[in-house]
């Protein structure tokens, strides 16, 4: 899990810098609009895998979030950016929190996930927490039926000279397992101008629509798949929803 990286240990201070809150306004924008499909008037979210909490930064203007996240430093992040919101430390895979909410949210932290062992347990923790008529909303990196090799790239820099940039290359060394591999290369520059190079490699999990179908369904959701693409050139998304019957 999450942990096991440097990305969320000693360099989560830098996350605001390597993948901006901004980057993050319209897929918040599509996630509203997910949770928003559920059955009952959705006012309190529960996001799994929070992290830095850049979702929470736009989703907090429509609703009231508990953040949940395994990572202590992502969380200090978090609560740095979004004061107003609880935050929860704990793993989304057995967290019980003894309270429901109208919906669930699951960003890429879902992607941490490399068994399915695991992922039922997750989607188990999101039925827990979720009121009846409400819904799940898990937004994986990637599918089966989506995955494609692929490069990115970004960053951005601060107020008081320190800068982050990121490359990052997706490829799966092996079709018959249900994880790829992304190698990362963060060039950090601090306020003096010395710079540190940091390589790593995360694995991420991959499972297809119909292994999403199965586990929500035998969680107890009603599934449903909605697949997007934020410009023409961009790859397919798919986003997993789960609504629990009322």
């Amino acid at each position: 899990m999450t942990e096991d990286y440097r990305f969320y240990g000693d360099l989560a201070e830098w996350w605001p810098l390597i993948s901006p809150p901004d980057d993050y306004a319209d897929e918040a924008a599509v996630v509203a609009s997910a949770l928003d499909s559920a059955d009952l008037p959705v006012r309190e979210v529960l996001e799994l895998g929070s992290g830095g909490g850049h979702n929470a930064v736009h989703l907090k203007r429509r609703f009231t979030l508990t953040l949940a996240d395994l990572s202590p430093r992502m969380l200090a992040v978090s609560r740095a950016l979004n004061p107003e919101c609880e935050h929860v430390e704990g793993d989304m895979r057995d967290l019980r929190l003894g309270r429901a909410f109208d919906a669930v949210f699951v960003h890429d932290a879902v992607g941490y996930l490399l068994t399915e062992r695991d992922l039922a347990a997750t989607i188990a923790t999101a039925f827990a927490h979720c009121r009846p008529g409400g819904a799940a909303v898990f937004v994986p990196d990637h599918t089966t039926e989506t995955f494609a090799e692929r490069t990115e790239h970004g960053g951005g820099d601060g107020d008081d000279g320190r800068g982050a940039r990121f490359l990052g290359w997706t490829w799966d060394p092996d079709p018959d397992d249900t994880w790829v591999r992304t190698e990362y290369v963060l060039l950090l520059r601090e306020k003096d101008g010395s710079t540190e190079t940091v390589h790593e490699t995360h694995r991420i999990g991959l499972f297809g629509r119909d292994v999403w179908h199965r586990l929500l369904a035998a969680a107890g959701f009603e599934p449903m798949v909605l697949t997007r693409r934020d410009g023409p050139d961009d790859a397919p998304r798919d986003l997993l929803i789960g609504h629990r019957p009322g």
